[in-house]
């Protein structure tokens, strides 16, 4: 079959390709840790799941407005506009499957091929992956270990030129779990103040997943609101990844332009998982607190095993829920390590090239997984190095 060309450039999202062969070996009896896949293991909160189920009961089993119903929207602009402290309408916001569309459809709306989107290294892969299958070109900040995984801003301002039309940020981030400071936020702020060209795709999916101190959004920053798409969902927040829901909140003409293109992709959202979603935002919140205690916990039982194993190191994440640990004094390369932690320690971890070229000499774990789990995969992990 002749595929179009186009389809060479487009990447991948290595955590499912390791899930899949971690399922495979579990069905040949072998016991696996999964510390690769970024799912909270928490149910949907149960007002939630209620809603949601008599939502279908009460007739919501058809299509809707393309953007989302008129009450979801309603609903995420209060919580966008109390939460970063911006005024935000229902006209702002799309509703989305998920919060990967966002991404999609705001490059495919602003990016011309040659043109040119700043972004974190490493990073989730799909920023990357997106903009070279538009035919746009990937330019790369690096976060570095020493920084706490924060934005390089002397790179990031040398990295500004003409062609630049998309900057993307990420904190809290995956997958380093690095958050970008007031003062980092307020820099690339002030370098992007007078570029009216340069929009900013703030990835705020983890926004929920602090441990310390509030999250602080560019939106909110002088200047910054018309120049600001902000993704955030319910997939980590409300452990609702299954349900697909997430959103883009940004000026009203590119949401016009993003439920155009919503129309021709999936047409709308799920109806009852809508419902769902007001439900989440309005009802209480105690089910999520318990849930970033619960990961506060983990956080620190993982780093400080990881750093009691010799050869590893572990800087302590400040948000969402993985740990991106440096391994490169084990002698041998982050794929190899990965590879081999799945096949005979038992242990699915991700390679941090999965993250871009910048993740060499790093894997990353996901520490949304029990106490007892990550105790199991600690142990296997240090029996494996030990052995090298």
């Amino acid at each position: 079959m002749r595929l179009a060309e186009r389809m060479s450039r487009l990447g991948t999202e290595t955590a499912f390709t390791v899930l899949a062969r971690a399922k495979a070996l579990e069905a040949q009896g072998r016991d696996i840790v999964h510390l690769e896949i970024g799912e909270p293991d928490f149910d949907t909160p149960a007002n939630v799941i209620e809603a949601g189920a008599n939502a279908l009961r009460g007739g919501y089993t058809h299509y809707t407005p393309a953007a989302g119903i008129p009450p979801l929207r309603e609903t995420i602009a209060e919580y966008i506009a109390e939460t970063r402290g911006i005024p935000v309408e229902a006209p702002n916001v799309v509703v989305v499957p998920g919060g990967k569309p966002i991404i999609f459809f705001c490059i495919l709306a602003l990016v011309e091929p040659g043109d040119e989107v700043i972004m974190p290294n490493p990073s989730f892969p799909i920023y990357e992956s997106m903009v070279n299958f538009v035919g746009g070109r990937p330019v790369f900040v690096r976060l570095s270990e020493e920084a706490g995984f924060g934005f390089d801003l002397d790179m990031f301002a040398s990295s500004l030129t003409d062609r630049t039309r998309l900057v993307i940020l990420n904190s809290p981030s995956n997958p380093t779990g690095g958050v970008l400071s007031h003062a980092q936020i307020q820099a690339i702020a002030g370098l992007l103040r007078d570029r009216p060209d340069v929009m900013v795709l703030s990835d705020e999916i983890y926004s929920r997943m602090l441990y310390s101190g509030d999250h602080i959004s560019i939106a909110a920053e002088p200047g910054m609101l018309d120049r600001t798409i902000i993704l955030d969902g319910f997939s980590k927040t409300y452990a609702m990844t299954g349900w697909r829901l997430g959103y883009g909140v940004m000026p009203a003409p590119l949401a016009e332009a993003v439920t155009q293109l919503q129309i021709n992709a999936t047409s709308c959202v799920n109806a009852a998982t809508q419902v769902a979603g007001i439900e989440a935002l309005r009802g209480p919140q105690g089910d999520v607190d318990k849930m970033v205690a619960a990961f506060r916990e983990r956080r620190d039982r993982i780093v400080g095993g990881l750093n009691a194993i010799p050869g590893i190191r572990c800087v302590m994440p400040e948000g969402a829920f993985y740990a991106f640990p440096n391994v490169s004094a084990l002698g041998v390369d982050q794929d190899t390590l990965a590879s081999r932690l799945l096949n005979e320690a038992g242990v699915a971890v991700l390679p941090g090239t999965a993250f871009g070229r910048y993740g060499a000499g790093y894997i990353r774990l996901s520490y949304a997984n029990s106490i007892t789990n990550i105790e199991a995969a600690l142990a296997r992990i240090d029996a494996f190095v030990r052995q090298l």
